[in-house]
């Protein structure tokens, strides 16, 4: 079987007899592909195991931070691409585990953010990517956007357009705007910076924030790292002053940067892996921030911009003493 276009399907599973159309779905392709990358967890991967030509991972692998889990799987389906191999990854994202349940709507919108954006960044070489998604986990309104970031939808008739599939530029703009962005009254840090030379106070102040958390080593310098990107991108790009607050929520550290938004923000920023020849004159903030930490939420309005980062210590990567 040849592929002519890169696949981006949703299976989404409303009783536990889909779980049969998933194995029949994982079968199928482990006879087209070259190699069939299987994440999901124990209970979706149950009754498959025994399948050939299938290489299996777990969520706790790939879901980590969305935004390298996102760049993990693309740099995956390249490398096959580069190796002249087929690929097929089937995933089943997890999105709750280790997150405040009053931030778990965040999450899984801006994992949803990645799956429309996937559209045009994992398309090189056509491979195909499956993704898992369980009804009676996730509200109706998650669903919908499920078909909306997916072409297609793997059902009992086969392979079948999806009605309500949006491209992703158009998702993202539709889903950009969104309402101020208003910290807590109280926060544990309250920063001002008016030039790039007086963020080395912020790190400072935000390393030892952070490791009064519990955050340490590799954690720690990735949360400091994206906030000053970020501020780094508001001096130079949006208008000084930067605020730079910060505090904790549960198990989660969340850091907002406010300048004064001299223009907005695009939908896709920070989406696309940034030019290493451009990058070298800037322009990697964005990405890079969407890489450690794990949501990255945007707010853009004329003389306003907010940029929200959240780094739950369950998906952050383990601490080193």
């Amino acid at each position: 079987m040849t592929t002519a276009r890169f696949v981006h399907a949703a299976l989404i599973v409303e009783t536990d007899r889909d779980r049969d159309l998933l194995a029949a779905h994982v079968s199928r392709q482990a006879r087209f592909y070259d190699e069939v990358l299987v994440v999901a967890g124990e209970r979706t991967r149950a009754g498959m195991t025994d399948l050939a030509g299938v290489r299996w991972g777990t969520p706790e692998e790939f879901y980590q931070r969305l935004g390298s889990a996102y760049e993990r799987f693309r740099r995956y389906l390249a490398e096959g691409h580069r190796a002249g191999r087929r690929l097929h990854v089937i995933a089943e994202p997890e999105l709750i585990r280790g997150v405040d349940p009053s931030l778990r709507a965040d999450r899984v919108a801006a994992h949803l953010a990645y799956e429309a954006i996937c559209n045009r960044t994992y398309a090189l070489g056509a491979p195909a990517v499956t993704c898992v998604w369980d009804s009676r986990r996730h509200p109706g309104a998650v669903i919908d956007r499920v078909r909306a970031t997916h072409p297609d939808l793997v059902t009992a008739a086969g392979l079948t357009p999806s009605p309500d599939y949006l491209p992703p530029e158009r998702y993202l703009a539709e889903r950009h705007t969104v309402p101020a962005l208003a910290p807590p009254a109280h926060v544990d840090q309250d920063v001002t910076a008016g030039a790039v030379a007086e963020l080395s106070g912020l790190r400072s102040a935000l390393g030892g924030w952070a490791a009064d958390h519990g955050f340490g080593g590799t954690a720690r310098e990735d949360l400091v790292m994206a906030v000053v990107e970020v501020a780094s991108n508001g001096l130079r790009h949006g208008g000084p002053p930067v605020r730079i607050r910060a505090w904790h929520h549960g198990g989660t550290l969340v850091v907002q940067c406010d300048d004064a938004g001299a223009r907005p923000i695009p939908a896709v920023a920070g989406y696309l892996r940034p030019d290493p020849v451009a990058a070298v004159a800037g322009g990697r903030g964005l990405w890079l921030a969407r890489q450690l930490a794990d949501v990255v939420t945007m707010s853009s309005a004329p003389g306003r911009t907010s940029v929200r980062l959240h780094f739950p210590r369950e998906v952050m990567p383990a601490v080193r003493s």
